[in-house]
């Protein structure tokens, strides 16, 4: 177990670093910070360049500037703003919760929904609500999220006027993008689930169960719901990376306050530290929930622990 344990932490270590390399490459060729700061104003001069690179740190070599970022993050350190200065830990300080909520908030409507839905179309297979649910998220899977979110604010907010479309001002604001993000997650969970419950119920151990006696109940809340939880665990914690990904674009959406509005912003700007410094934690962030995960299988089979 212990070295199980010593493996995951550094295949999730590596993974880390192999993203924050690569988002610095690909910042590195993304153009120059420094002619940025002009935006709007005359063109500057060499020597104006060149001063502005060496206050940013730019005119050091490539992996000089990569170690010194790696050194950085170890030490609570994710450098400093290039518009305004400020360190760019306190501006993803503010930005992390408004999107751990929305996200958290998004997963539990998903769960909360997919788990029923999903339970009474495997029982009632080929049923007319089995047909409806299987129709219901197939049409979910085929509208893209910010459409979905767009569609909402324009019903809910702008027609009937019941919620607020932008900004974080309490629970109400929350419901929206929840609902957007949620629903489409949703979709794709009902039918990984149902497919799951159908092939436990149609195991030979469930049938060996029933031939005892067992109540329908006790077949399908003891035996078939348990041994279907490490794939439909498994999925959710890949789906909470999808999540991520797509809090960035439903964030632009309501103009909610989170990480993924943070790093658009730091794209316009071409502030690097802050866009390196947001993918970082949300890399951290994914990586640390798939673990997890992997951790967890062992509450669910314990031929797993054992291995």
């Amino acid at each position: 177990m212990a070295r199980y344990l010593v493996s995951q932490f550094f295949q999730a270590v590596l993974v880390v670093v192999f993203v924050t390399l690569v988002v610095a490459v690909m910042l590195r060729f993304s153009g120059d910070p420094a002619v940025a700061q002009f935006q709007g104003a005359s063109a500057p001069t060499e020597e104006q360049l060149r001063e502005i690179r060496r206050a940013m740190g730019l005119d050091r070599p490539f992996l000089v500037q990569y170690w010194d970022f790696l050194s950085g993050v170890l030490r609570g350190d994710l450098g400093t703003s290039f518009r305004g200065e400020t360190p760019v830990r306190t501006l993803i300080a503010q930005a992390m919760p408004p999107t751990l909520l929305l996200a958290l908030c998004s997963l539990g409507l998903s769960v909360a929904l997919s788990l029923p839905l999903a339970i009474h179309a495997a029982v009632h297979k080929g049923s007319g609500a089995d047909q409806a649910v299987r129709f219901v998220s197939l049409l979910g899977l085929s509208f893209p999220n910010f459409w979905l979110g767009i569609m909402l604010a324009l019903i809910f907010g702008v027609t009937l006027r019941w919620l607020p479309v932008s900004g974080y001002e309490g629970a109400a604001s929350l419901i929206l993008p929840s609902l957007t993000l949620g629903l489409i997650l949703t979709s794709t969970t009902v039918r990984l689930l149902r497919a799951a419950l159908l092939d436990v119920l149609g195991s030979q151990y469930v049938t060996v169960a029933r031939s005892k006696g067992l109540s329908e109940r006790t077949v399908l809340y003891k035996h078939a719901l348990r041994n279907t939880a490490i794939p439909i665990v498994t999925y959710i914690g890949l789906q909470f990376g999808g999540l991520i990904g797509g809090v960035v674009i439903v964030e632009q959406v309501f103009a909610w306050p989170g990480l993924g509005s943070l790093a658009l912003h730091a794209i316009s700007n071409r502030d690097y530290p802050v866009l390196q410094g947001t993918v970082t934690v949300l890399a951290i962030l994914v990586v640390l929930v798939n673990l997890l995960v992997d951790l967890s299988y062992g509450l669910f089979d314990p031929r797993v622990r054992l291995e």
